[in-house]
């Protein structure tokens, strides 16, 4: 049955089974997760692109050594096969990449299936296709929560405002899922939650600071994308805030951050040496998060390679773009977006050349590939989440080997899926450098998901019961996705079994029935014996 349509005073209404707030990685996994059991959805999204990190923030997804054999969902394959057939079937590649099933797209560094957002969009759309036809999922785009309705620790409705028209809708429904970048809809509702670091005394985790710090949060990253065409001219005016960001050295950084030279995670004390296209001994940028590489197609077809800038010289970590007044939140965005407009100008007139000239004046801005007048991606790429206090919190001594010292990590008997990835914290708002730690390969317990008080509310994004530590490893594509699976699938197995999340994560018989109906819908929830990341 299609969603329902209601009038409620001065606002529209909108009724649906589950109200997921947020289309980015989590939201839209946990659309398709009810909608294949049958359930109708309403899925919001600020911009006009579904799909979050990988598509309106334009970051390529970063994946575990194992990902073409195992650890991630049925689903989340399908969207990596997705991404390559959409190469394969649209793009002339040359003989050897157009046989080649498990292609390197890209070549980059930090994962097989790079590309540009329009084509991960399209692949997330595709997936939605056919449960939009069927009227299973509604999506609304340009639309974000302003308001909740409650009655004691239930959610009744929430009011989401058009951002371009500023119309009004209240959305109802059985089950509301908080799928939004920064975990939004938790203080709307009320609903307890955590952010920035917590204390070694709150966690017991070795690397949590002495005193926590709920603004010290992990840097943002206004992503955009280059090519480079030698002998030509694409330099762009120079940004209005160049002359603060060309001097900044932050106390923790080896020079200033404009530079080739950055602290070296897994140790900060260490220098990264960089340089733009790998001249030797150094780290190759453009290689890093290259989207396109123009030697897997046939000859002619593409000028030049594509990368993806999120790198550590446009990391922004000079204040927190949540739990702040709006003005110092506009102030933060813009300036995220200076420094990385400030970098793209570096590197067209001053970057060191290892010819001994100074700047890539063919560097051009590939404003067309994000959608967006200013050229950078149509968000920013947020890296941590408000979190909600969940019935299990999932700590450093899960799955930190060095702590455990054990090979494996924490096995829950309640687990929903499955991630990897090393703990991976970037510099933060209170100052601190990077955070690189081993992690073993982990699972996503239940209980995570489950808030320790509102009944009909569940985290489907980087809002889990985490810590700001475990966040690190917690927050990549791959999990983001399997934990909006599991958020959408519990959703609808409450309906299909009229219970509640509680009284499932509370009951092992019941537990065990919903991994069943998971493993039937391909999601992973355990690991082999593998080594550390």
């Amino acid at each position: 049955m299609p969603v329902r349509r209601h009038e409620r005073g001065a606002a529209d209404e909108l009724e649906a089974d589950i109200i997921i707030l947020g289309g980015g990685t989590g939201g839209c996994a946990a659309a398709l997760a009810a909608a294949r059991m049958g359930r109708e959805v309403i899925v919001t999204e600020p911009t006009d692109w579904l799909g979050g990190q990988m598509t309106s923030q334009a970051v390529p997804p970063d994946e575990h050594p194992w990902i073409e054999e195992f650890g991630c969902s049925r689903s989340w394959r399908r969207f990596r096969t997705g991404v390559r057939a959409c190469f394969r079937d649209h793009f002339p590649l040359n003989a050897e990449a157009l046989v080649d099933e498990r292609i390197q797209l890209g070549g980059a560094l930090v994962t097989r299936v790079p590309c540009p957002p329009e084509i991960a969009f399209k692949v997330v759309e595709q997936l939605l296709l056919p449960e939009k036809i069927a009227g299973r999922v509604l999506p609304l785009i340009h639309t974000v929560p302003v308001a909740a309705e409650m009655d004691g620790d239930r959610v009744l409705a929430v009011t989401v405002e058009d951002v371009r028209t500023g119309h009004r809708t209240v959305l109802t429904g059985t089950y509301f899922l908080d799928a939004t970048e920064c975990g939004d809809v938790l203080p709307l509702t009320g609903t307890e939650y955590v952010t920035g670091t917590e204390s070694q005394a709150d966690t017991g985790e070795p690397h949590a600071p002495a005193v926590a710090d709920p603004l010290d949060m992990q840097a943002v990253t206004h992503c955009f994308a280059l090519d480079h065409l030698p002998g030509e001219d694409h330099t762009i005016d120079q940004p209005e805030d160049y002359p603060f960001w060309r001097e900044f050295r932050p106390p923790f950084w080896p020079d200033r951050l404009l530079s080739f030279s950055a602290p070296d995670p897994p140790d900060p004390e260490r220098v990264r040496r960089m340089s733009l296209f790998g001249d030797v001994g150094t780290f190759p940028l453009f290689r890093y998060r290259r989207l396109i590489e123009r030697e897997q197609f046939i000859p002619g077809t593409i000028e030049s390679d594509i990368t993806l800038v999120n790198w550590p010289q446009n990391d922004y970590f000079l204040g927190p773009v949540y739990e702040v007044p709006a003005d110092e939140v506009a102030r933060h965005l813009r300036g995220a977006a200076q420094q990385s407009l400030s970098l793209l100008y570096w590197l067209q007139t001053e970057a060191p050349r290892r010819d001994g000239g100074q700047g890539y004046p063919g560097l051009r801005l590939r404003t067309d590939l994000m959608n967006t007048e200013h050229g950078l991606a149509k968000a920013v790429y947020i890296r941590e989440s408000r979190r909600i206090r969940a019935q299990r919190t999932v700590v450093e001594q899960d799955i930190n080997p060095e702590v455990r010292q054990l090979e494996w990590a924490a096995s829950f008997l309640d687990t929903v899926g499955i991630g990897a990835y090393r703990i991976d914290l970037h510099p933060s708002t209170g100052g601190r450098t990077y955070l690189d730690v081993p992690s073993m390969p982990f699972e996503i317990p239940l209980g995570s998901l489950i808030p320790q008080r509102v009944e009909n509310l569940l985290p489907a994004a980087k809002n889990i019961g985490t810590t700001h530590i475990t966040n690190g490893c917690y927050r990549l594509h791959p999990v983001e996705w399997n934990i909006g699976e599991a958020a959408g699938s519990l959703a609808a197995h409450c309906l299909d079994t009229r219970s509640q999340p509680h009284q499932i994560s509370g009951d092992p018989l019941r537990v065990g029935t919903f991994q069943a109906v998971l493993e039937e819908h391909g999601v992973e929830l355990h690991w082999p014996r593998l080594r550390p990341l």
